[in-house]
Order: structure tokens, then sequence, then C-alpha cells
């Protein structure tokens, strides 16, 4: 049976600092739902009750950023997905609303405080919660983690900096069209 509360609880808290992988879902008025599957241990923050954030990578597209943005008028629609692969079956959905911050912007500073950066860190997503659910996950597969894959940040820990960004720059829209904001630097991952 589903259980819905308006804020994380230390017993949420505790289960989404267990879990290796989140699933994220945005949807723009018109066009594709995104739904992502993100990875990589230390990169998702609860900062409060009501608010959290998380790292994203440069990568394929940019449909969440996208559709945030897009979402302004209605506030940026977002849910995150959390769900337990061992023997204490759980699922944790988090509804909220975000946005994009990127290094370029005002409050990368105070957003970037919280996590240790990685190289190719495009941009954090901030995400206020609005409600929490939570279901029994009976039907979800228990799997075991064998490792994180690193394929990813080998990429961008080999980028050449220059490259990166202009590459990045060039990447403006999401698959169905709608605006995106560019990074405007490569952030290495190395202590400033």
């Amino acid at each position: 049976m589903a259980e819905f509360t308006d804020a994380l609880t230390d017993k949420h808290i505790a289960f989404i600092e267990k879990q290796p992988i989140f699933f994220t879902a945005t949807a723009a008025a018109d066009g594709r739902i995104n739904l992502s599957p993100k990875g990589y241990a230390d990169t998702f923050r609860v900062l409060s009750r009501g608010e959290v954030a998380y790292l994203d990578f440069g990568g394929s597209g940019n449909e969440t950023h996208a559709h945030l943005a897009a979402g302004q008028k209605d506030q940026g629609r977002i849910t995150l997905m959390f769900c337990a692969f061992d023997r204490s079956a759980l699922i944790l959905r988090i509804y909220g609303r975000g946005r994009a911050v990127l290094p370029q912007d005002a409050g990368w500073d105070a957003a970037a405080a919280h996590f240790t950066l990685l190289p190719g860190t495009r941009q954090i997503f901030m995400i206020d919660v609005e409600s929490v659910q939570t279901s029994c996950g009976w039907g979800v597969p228990m799997m075991e983690l064998s490792h994180e894959r690193d394929t990813l940040q080998k990429y961008h820990r080999q980028a050449d900096p220059v490259l990166w960004v202009e590459k990045f720059r060039e990447r403006t829209t999401s698959i169905d069209g709608l605006p995106t904001r560019p990074t405007d630097r490569f952030v290495t991952g190395d202590p400033v």
C-alpha cells in the first residue's frame, strides 16, 4: 500500500543513502517523456527534508534541463525514483519542482559546495520536494551491484577542456527542439 508524506523522513533519507542508482523523469507540455537512470556513488544529496540535489554530467543529451526550463511556467516538474534491489523491498518516489544550476550561474558555488565535483560535471539539479511516496516494491527483482561503470568518468577525465566546452556549447536543444543552456566551462573535479 502506498504511503505519502509532504517531506522526507529520517527513514526515507537512510534508504536513499543506500541506493546505488536512481531514476529521473521529466516532461514538457509537448514531446517525449524523459526517463534517465543515474549512477555514481556520492552524486545525490539530501539537503533538507524539503530539498535534494544531484550532479549531472555531460552525455548524449540534456533532456532534463530542457524539460525543467520549459516547465518554468508550470514550475519544472520532476519525479525521482529509488528502488531497493536487495531483500528489503521498497520503492520511493520524490515528486518535486526542479531547476538546473550551471557553473556560470550565481548559485553555482553554493550548490557545488555540497558535492565533491567530478570531471565533466555539467550542472547540478536542485529539486524542491513537494511530496514523497513509498510503495512495497515486491515486483522489483533482487540484484547485486557488481561495480560502477567508469566509462563516462574516464571519457571526461581524458577530455580536452576547450574542446569539451565547444562540444557542449553546440548542444542547445533537446531531441524535441526545446532550448537548453550549455555550460561555459569544463569542471575538472580538482580542488580549487
